[in-house]
């Protein structure tokens, strides 16, 4: 108990420390993301236009939609595939969802679903769907 009330009488003793940050001036690394729509481009169902359109007016920079300027570039690689490059940080996930909002305001999104088909890649595939004729459903149950 005595040492409890002797710790409890001395006054409080404030640490600062001090630290210096260094200042280093970093090239910004460019990122560089694709979205390949090669299948459904082809059959007819997927509008590349109007999805690079679509991107560079959602895209948001500092809280911006629509104002990329020199930070993020989207360009036509063919016509199947588009790339979107950063010098800021972007995160392939918001290309991702995007993507998906798109689909989603073009009806198509219950046919087609995105997939990183690798590391700085998204693929865009239809859905695989049983073929089964509805007669053979119905033996396949009795």
């Amino acid at each position: 108990m005595r040492e409890r009330s002797m710790l409890l009488a001395t006054p409080k003793v404030r640490l600062v420390l001090s630290y210096s940050i260094k200042m280093t001036s970093k090239t910004a690394a460019t990122q560089k993301f694709f979205v390949d729509f090669k299948k459904p481009a082809s059959d007819g169902v997927f509008d590349g236009p109007a999805f690079e359109k679509f991107l560079h007016d959602r895209i948001k920079v500092e809280g911006r939609a629509g104002q990329l300027g020199d930070k993020i570039k989207i360009q036509s690689e063919g016509t199947h595939k588009l790339s979107v490059s950063s010098t800021i940080p972007f995160s392939k996930r918001y290309l991702k969802y995007l993507t998906k909002k798109f689909l989603k305001k073009h009806q198509i999104r219950n046919y087609i679903r995105v997939i990183a088909s690798s590391k700085n890649t998204y693929e865009l595939r239809y859905f695989l769907v049983d073929e089964q004729d509805p007669e053979e459903e119905d033996e396949a149950d009795s």
